[in-house]
């Protein structure tokens, strides 16, 4: 499978780097590297559909139009190539029974490529991430966290590294007539149309270093296998569905998995204004767990918000999730987040969440039946995180930041043994993405320019402020 990975990304990049221009574009000069696609021989205006993938997300899900992104990209033989990632590396302090000290480090970089072909336009995408290298022992502390494997043994208080290849794939949209267009995506691994904009990703979520509790139970599915997806854009709403393999990622993470297309799901996505993103989703999950094979009826919403003012920039997400266990059982997930800049190099953000937890002991199965039979299915946690980062120059064509967290939490009484009666969490970390300043497609939080920003918005027509 790894070499059937490297293939598919080498085959990738090569299509990028050696693609011809299309008909009737122009080369871009030496002078024109980091411009726009309108400098590959049309106006943005005219390439709507190259824009409409540009602003993809995870797999095909959607940001607000204002949101930053933290990209760079240059033009070259026909194709607008895009560069954009983060990392942090973390020191995480935990108190209580069960917490843990660690230094780990996480990231990932997206390397795409679009471009025109026929009457739409085609996207290649990789997103890779070294987190298997930089997590060490399978999992990073995260207290009340859970889901997937390490050693074939269920992770409990942590959160587990992605894999390697976070999403390989291939997207196509198609205009029709002014308002609606066709969107086409396929990946060996990619994100379906289930949830909201996967927390690496989400513009809400940009500042915190560490997962959100409620993942695996909102936008687990960010990395899945054999993933399909037809969608729909007509005016301010995008309809989509998709196809792919339930199982979640297995605890090999340099290579691909493999699977039948077992597992499907559907999304509606709103989006009034360049500032707004909504989206409701549902989805039926083919025994995603390996340590649980039961199917899971998934079920999301969730409003993102992001405006800049001031001189600054507010960006805030409300999500909720829900599962639906085979076995009878409903848990739900609440989550609010959000950051505000301000004064170009400071940041304030914040999390809140409120998530059902029925996995706190599937690492000791004795326990957990003596839950079982006292009646107890499941725990209610409550999470509060507030932090800050302060941005400074130090490496050219990055933003690095230097921040800090804290988290309490609030959890039923009969964990107090398990847990202690006040766990804490606190992060010190550093932060690194590419700096906007040089983004013409998107940019820096506070730097650079935003999608919408640069002219049309994500219908493809021209903005005028």
């Amino acid at each position: 499978m790894k070499e059937l990975a490297c293939r598919v990304l080498a085959l990738s990049l090569a299509a990028l780097a050696l693609g011809p221009s299309p008909a009737g574009a122009e080369r871009a000069g030496p002078g024109a590297e980091k411009a726009g696609p309108e400098m590959a021989g049309m106006s943005m205006e005219e390439d709507h559909p190259t824009a409409l993938l540009m602003e993809l997300a995870s797999g095909t899900s959607l940001n607000p139009a204002s949101a930053p992104a933290h990209m760079s990209h240059l033009v070259r033989a026909g194709w607008t190539i895009m560069l954009h990632g983060q990392a942090f590396v973390t020191g995480a302090v935990q108190t209580g029974p069960r917490g843990k000290n660690r230094i780990y480090s996480t990231d990932w970089v997206m390397l795409g490529g679009v471009r025109r072909a026929g009457q739409g336009a085609l996207m290649l995408r990789a997103m890779l991430s070294l987190d298997p290298a930089g997590v060490r022992r399978g999992f990073y502390p995260e207290l009340f966290q859970t889901g997937e494997v390490h050693n074939g043994r269920p992770i409990v208080d942590g959160q587990h590294p992605h894999d390697l290849f976070m999403e390989l794939s291939a997207s196509y949209t198609r205009p029709f007539g002014d308002s609606s267009s066709l969107l086409l995506y396929a990946a060996p691994v990619g994100d379906p149309a289930l949830g909201p904009v996967a927390f690496p990703h989400r513009s809400s979520n940009a500042e915190n270093p560490t997962a959100v509790l409620g993942h695996h139970l909102q936008d687990s599915t960010h990395i899945a296998f054999e993933v399909l997806t037809a969608g729909w854009d007509l005016g301010k709403l995008r309809i989509e569905t998709s196809g792919f393999h339930g199982a979640e990622p297995d605890d090999h993470r340099w290579g691909i998995e493999q699977g039948a297309i077992d597992s499907w799901s559907g999304r509606l996505t709103y989006r009034p204004s360049e500032n707004w993103a909504a989206q409701a989703s549902r989805g039926r999950l083919h025994h995603p767990e390996e340590h649980e094979p039961v199917d899971i009826s998934r079920t999301t919403a969730s409003v993102l918000y992001s405006r800049s003012f001031g001189g600054g920039r507010l960006s805030t997400g409300f999500i909720w999730g829900r599962n639906h266990l085979e076995k009878g059982l409903d848990l739900d997930s609440w989550l609010a987040e959000g950051w505000w800049s301000f004064h170009g190099r400071n940041f304030l953000f914040g999390r809140l969440e409120r998530v059902d937890r029925n996995e706190l002991f599937a690492d000791d199965p004795r326990q957990e039946a003596a839950f079982v039979v006292a009646g107890i299915r499941s725990f209610t946690v409550n999470a509060l995180t507030l932090g800050c980062t302060r941005d400074f120059d130090r490496f050219e064509g990055l933003e690095t930041g230097i921040g800090f967290d804290a988290t309490l939490y609030r959890f039923p009484s009969v964990l107090d043994r398990f847990y202690g009666a006040n766990p804490k969490a606190f992060h010190l970390f550093l932060r690194l993405r590419p700096h906007g300043k040089s983004a013409g497609v998107h940019g820096g939080a506070h730097h650079g320019h935003s999608m919408h920003e640069m002219g049309p918005d994500q219908r493809g027509r021209p903005h005028n402020p």
